[in-house]
């Protein structure tokens, strides 16, 4: 009997686990990754929330499966891990979101799913669902006597009673819910009342909220980084001097949604609790944890443990994710491979580039079910099992990020004098250079062994010119390779235009 527990934890950057020396505490992550393996260099492959997982669940790069903003529609001819387990009798079940923007010819007009801009994932069964309100977690607060506010995503307020730390507190103010009814404990909960009832082999997707906004942590996480100890910001010595890198991070700097609190104090506040929240994740995944080993489940259940996309916090300015620096798409990913052939691998990291497009492939691989074809990614069990990559492994990773803005349009076009269609970008980055390539604008070249923060664009710099050509060069490569690659396999059947359930690999 095999199991499969996939947790996500939204906005994780990868440097914060106490296990690779980072002031986050993360006790319970260190020990799966001693117990199974640590990808150090692993990406997510588009932001925001909608398009990374589309990649996610899909195995495909946004220019393949093109659900490239949140809320545009992932086409329902793209298979994914949880149709593909279905297929084999298995019954994957869901505890929180996979920010699925659902395709519209699937459903009737006045279908309850087409009235949001995410839903489930197709094929998977909710147990818990937490989508654009947190309507579950409110209904058990409300069970358990609290009155539920409207809208419900209140719950999410800070004590009223406790001073802010810039208006003088000491910390920054606690969640005015204790840690034992949060949302982050209350699924996990849910999580293993599920798999106490199961009758037989499960797989079970855990999306957790957090450390996802609202930056408000319960107590006492709320005073685990005193907000005074957290002014460490990558960045430009004035937010002038950090947008003259580039015209669309000069925009962003100009957005009240995407530059970052001028307030020192208030921001080093929301990384005090964004740093908390994810030591509350951790301290919670110990007891979904120490269950499975206790219930004897350990030994025989494939274990993932990564984000949909990182997080800038301050850094160059900025806060949230977007654009094309490492900290919006650097994320952690830890896999617990139970069988035995994975010992000779157990704690080690491995520091070839992985990306989120392989966890659809390594979770199939762990069930027997043959990786479909449109697929990009490859399964990372065979690595963790011989301890080392298949020569055809990539060597960079890849993302892609979608900017236009959909509800105010012509902000672009006035703005930076771009079209919708040309609001795009494409990253290629290895372990000493860093191309980022635009429709429209200029490009950006970042030598990343001198320049680890990502300071200065070498792309105009005559002693990089070669450089910036060879990896121009090799990004057309990849996106002709991959396009080439999907379209070949594509058949024609009597529903439509499918791939074909076959492995390329």
């Amino acid at each position: 009997m095999k199991n499969v527990l996939f947790i996500t934890a939204d906005q994780w950057r990868a440097e914060c686990m106490s296990g690779l020396g980072h002031k986050v505490q993360t006790p319970n992550l260190d020990r799966l990754a001693a117990e199974g393996a640590l990808f150090e260099n692993h990406f997510a492959n588009a932001v925001p929330c909608g398009p990374s997982r589309a990649s996610i669940h899909t195995g495909m790069y946004l220019q393949n499966h093109r659900s490239g903003t949140n809320g545009t529609p992932l086409d329902a001819r793209h298979t994914n891990w949880a149709l593909e387990m279905r297929k084999h009798g298995y019954d994957p079940v869901l505890f929180g979101y996979t920010d699925t923007a659902n395709d519209p010819r699937e459903f009737e007009p006045d279908d309850d799913i087409l009235k949001s801009y995410e839903g489930p994932l197709p094929g998977i069964r909710p147990i818990i669902y937490m989508g654009t309100f947190p309507d579950a977690w409110a209904k058990w607060l409300g069970s358990r006597g609290y009155e539920i506010p409207d809208p419900n995503w209140k719950f999410y307020t800070k004590k009223k009673d406790v001073p802010e730390y810039e208006d003088g507190g000491d910390f920054a103010a606690p969640l005015d819910i204790p840690a034992e009814e949060h949302d982050t404990w209350f699924m996990v909960d849910q999580t293993i009342d599920y798999i106490e009832q199961a009758d037989d082999s499960w797989c079970v997707h855990l999306s957790l909220l957090r450390p996802h906004p609202p930056w408000v942590a319960p107590e006492p996480y709320n005073t685990l980084y005193p907000p005074a100890e957290l002014e460490d910001f990558v960045r430009q010595s004035d937010i002038e001097s950090e947008g003259k890198q580039h015209p669309l991070l000069a925009n962003f700097l100009n957005r009240p949604r995407t530059s970052a609190p001028a307030d020192i104090k208030k921001l080093t506040r929301l990384k005090s609790s964004y740093f908390a929240l994810m030591t509350e994740v951790d301290h919670n995944l110990g007891r979904l944890f120490s269950y499975l080993k206790d219930s004897g489940q350990w030994g025989n259940t494939l274990i993932i443990f990564t984000s949909d996309h990182g997080e800038q916090i301050g850094d160059h300015w900025l806060i949230g994710k977007m654009g094309y620096f490492d900290a919006s798409y650097h994320i952690p990913l830890i896999v617990y491979d139970p069988d035995d052939k994975a010992n000779e691998t157990r704690g080690k990291r491995f520091a070839r580039f992985t990306e989120n497009i392989d966890l659809m492939p390594t979770m199939l691989d762990w069930l027997g079910i043959e990786t479909p074809v449109q697929c990009d990614g490859m399964s990372l069990l065979p690595t963790m099992r011989r301890g080392e990559f298949p020569s055809n492994w990539r060597t960079e990773a890849h993302w892609e990020f979608d900017f236009r803005d959909v509800p105010h349009g012509e902000n672009m076009e006035n703005e930076l004098g771009l079209t919708q269609h040309q609001c795009t970008l494409n990253v290629v980055r290895d372990n000493q250079y860093k191309y980022v390539h635009f429709m429209g604008l200029p490009p950006l070249f970042f030598d990343l062994r001198k320049d680890p923060g990502e300071f200065v664009n070498q792309a105009e710099n005559p002693d990089y010119l070669a450089l910036v050509l060879e990896y121009a060069q090799k990004m057309l490569s990849w996106r002709m390779n991959h396009d080439e690659q999907t379209l070949t396999h594509l058949a024609l059947t009597d529903d439509g235009v499918v791939s074909r359930p076959v492995s390329r690999y």
